[in-house]
């Protein structure tokens, strides 16, 4: 399948099939975003898959509870993966500073939407969160109180028949412009 046909059929899925993911599946989500490029090379992030049901189900419960709740139908993905973001290279912290902006979150963005893409390849749905418990999340995975945790995703097989066609985008010449703003 052609980038651009395989960019315009990905979706955000919020209701997933009752089906496990196969972890060579998950293997080959993870390797695309392994390869994803970063400032100074510094790939600043670690990828924690929880596949197993009961400790899903538990995370779930806790980080998608109260004023999180809008994204309870993580509770039916078969899979969470958590982003936990690492420490930049020396050098990108330095031009990070110096430029006001925060490598480390576009390098995650970069390796997170890899394994969305490597996702939408195989027939696999996936969700981006960012509204969630963090703190319950690192309390459940044992992960360390000094580690942030920026994004989660949703992964699983879903019924494309059902999963709407998408938002409506801006035109191209809208939204950019030749040698000039």
């Amino acid at each position: 399948m052609a980038l651009l046909e395989l960019l315009k059929q990905r979706r955000s899925v919020r209701d997933f099939l009752d089906k496990p993911v196969e972890r060579e599946k998950i293997k080959l989500c993870l390797e695309a975003a392994r390869v994803a490029p970063s400032a100074c090379n510094s790939q600043p992030w670690k990828f924690i898959v929880v596949d197993d049901g009961e400790l899903k189900k538990r995370l779930c419960d806790k980080a998608f509870s109260g004023i999180y709740a809008i994204n309870a139908f993580c509770k039916k993905a078969p899979v969470i993966v958590v982003i936990v973001s690492e420490r930049s290279k020396f050098l990108a912290r330095i031009g990070g500073m110096f430029r006001g902006t925060k490598y480390y979150l576009i390098d995650i963005g970069i390796a997170g939407e890899h394994f969305v893409l490597q996702a939408q390849e195989l027939g696999l749905g996936t969700c981006w969160i960012g509204w969630f418990n963090e703190r319950a999340v690192k309390s459940v995975l044992n992960i360390p109180k000094d580690k942030k945790i920026d994004v989660l995703l949703a992964l699983g097989y879903y019924d494309q028949e059902k999963v709407k066609s998408g938002h409506s985008r801006e035109p191209l010449d809208k939204i950019s412009s030749f040698n000039s703003y």
